[in-house]
C-alpha cells in the first residue's frame, strides 16, 4: 500500500513529542511490511527538505503554521494520484484533508487528544479564549461525518462533543527499556514525577501535595524529573523534599522511575499519558488526576486517579504509598498499553478498514457534509 502522513512534526523536530513518537514507530514497521510510506510535516532548521528515515521518506515544508498550507501545495504538485491511503494527524491545527484531497485517496484522520483546557496554560488570555471557544470547535465540528481514529477513550469521547461521531479508538504503544531495570527501591517514601515543566503538567500541584503529606509521612520526597520554561521558577521557590532534577537520560529516568514507590502525574488533559505506563512497565504504580487521557492510562496500568486537587493528591499519596512500599507491585509488561508491533497491525487495519475517498469538500469555506 502506499501511505501518506501528515503531522505537524516528525521527529527531527526540536518539539517532538509522544504523537512524533508514535508516528515514527508506527511508519517505520510499515515500511518493514512492504509499505510504501511519506511523512509530510514542518520543515527544520538544519534538516534536508526530503529525506529518508528508517525505510520512509520524510517531506519537510513550511513553519509551525505555515505546514498546513505548504502540506496541501505539496500534495497538489506531487501527491495527486500517488498514494492509496492519506492519514491527517492533528495537533490542535487540522489539516482538513478530507476537504481538499479529490483524486479518488481514501482519507481518514487521526487525533492523539484534544486541547480544550490547555489553551488557557499555553496562549496569552484573548488567544486562548478565542481558541479554546471560536476556532478549535469549529476546526473539530468540520471532521462531523468524516472517518476519524483516536489513540484513547478519552479523546474519542472529546471529539464526540463537537459532534464527531465516525471515530475508531486504537492502541497507544510503548517500547520497554531494552535492558531491564534492576535498582532497588528506595528506602524512604519517594514518588517520581516525569513530564516538562510547563503549566498545563501541573508539576506545582505535586509540590503542595507533597508539602501537606508530609505531615504524616515527614521523609517523604519526590523527584521531579524533566526540562521546561518553568524549571528555574520552581527550583528557586521548592520545598523542603521536592526536588527538581532536570531532564535526565533516559536510562536515569527509568532507574529513578523503578527505585521510587509511586509515579504520581497531574496534566490537565493527556492523549493517553505514557509515562504512566513507562513507570508500570518497571514496577511503580501511578497516583494521577482524573482527567482526559491519564485516566484511561491509568486504569489500564492498575494506578489509582484521585479528583484533580493537590488536596486530593495529599489525602491519597499516605494513604497507598505505605502499602505500595511494603508489597510493591509486578512490572505490568508494556505498562498497560501494547507492542508498537500491535499498534502498527492494528492501525493500519482500522485505518485501511475505515478511510473513504471524501465524497464532498468545501474547498474554501470548509464545509463537510456527512456522508449520503
Amino acid at each position: 500500500m502506499r501511505i501518506c502522513v501528515l503531522n505537524w512534526r516528525d521527529l527531527a523536530h526540536p518539539s517532538s513529542g509522544g504523537a512524533e513518537v508514535y508516528t515514527e514507530q508506527v511508519l517505520r514497521r510499515w515500511v518493514a511490511q512492504g509499505h510504501e510510506v511519506t511523512l509530510v510535516a514542518a520543515a527544520v532548521d538544519g534538516a534536508p527538505v526530503d529525506e529518508i528515515v528508517d525505510g520512509y521518506r520524510v517531506v519537510r515544508r513550511g513553519s509551525r503554521f505555515g505546514v498546513y498550507g505548504a502540506a496541501r501545495q505539496w500534495w497538489e504538485r506531487h501527491g495527486r494520484g500517488r498514494f492509496d491511503l492519506l492519514i491527517d494527524t492533528t495537533n490542535t491545527v487540522p489539516f482538513f484533508a478530507h476537504e481538499w484531497v479529490d483524486d479518488g485517496t481514501r482519507v481518514i484522520g487521526m487525533f492523539h487528544q484534544t486541547c480544550e483546557e490547555i489553551w488557557r496554560y499555553n496562549a496569552p488570555p484573548v488567544a486562548s479564549t478565542l481558541g479554546r471557544r471560536f476556532l478549535e470547535p469549529r476546526w473539530i465540528r468540520r471532521y462531523a461525518g468524516a472517518p476519524v481514529l483516536a489513540v484513547s477513550d478519552s479523546t474519542r469521547d472529546a471529539l464526540g462533543r463537537f459532534g464527531v461521531d465516525r471515530v475508531t479508538v486504537v492502541p497507544e504503544g510503548f517500547e520497554p527499556h531494552p535492558v531491564p531495570v534492576d535498582v532497588a527501591k528506595e528506602e524512604t517514601p519517594t514518588l517520581v514525577f516525569c513530564a516538562r515543566m510547563v503549566p498545563y503538567k501541573r508539576p506545582e500541584d505535586v509540590a503542595i501535595a507533597v508539602g501537606i503529606a508530609r505531615e504524616q509521612l515527614p521523609d517523604l520526597k519526590v523527584w521531579m524529573l524533566g526540562g521546561g520554561p518553568q524549571l528555574e521558577a520552581l527550583r528557586r521557590s521548592a520545598p523542603e523534599g521536592v526536588h527538581y532534577l532536570g531532564r535526565v537520560s533516559e536510562e536515569e529516568k527509568s532507574q529513578r522511575m523503578a527505585a521510587a514507590h509511586a509515579h504520581v502525574a497531574t496534566s490537565i488533559r493527556e492523549g493517553w499519558g505514557l509515562v504512566v505506563s513507562e513507570a508500570a512497565a518497571v514496577g511503580t504504580p501511578t497516583v494521577s488526576y482524573d482527567t482526559p487521557g491519564l485516566r484511561d492510562s491509568t486504569r489500564a496500568a492498575g494506578g489509582v486517579l484521585v479528583p484533580p486537587d493537590p488536596l486530593a493528591l495529599a489525602r491519597w499519596i499516605p494513604a497507598v504509598l505505605p502499602e505500595w512500599m511494603k508489597n510493591p507491585p509486578t512490572p505490568i509488561p508494556y505498562g498497560g498499553a501494547h507492542s508498537w508491533d500491535v499498534v502498527a497491525d492494528e492501525l493500519l487495519r482500522a485505518a485501511d478498514e475505515h478511510a473513504e475517498v471524501p465524497r464532498s469538500r468545501g474547498r474554501h469555506r470548509g464545509v463537510l457534509r456527512a456522508p449520503a
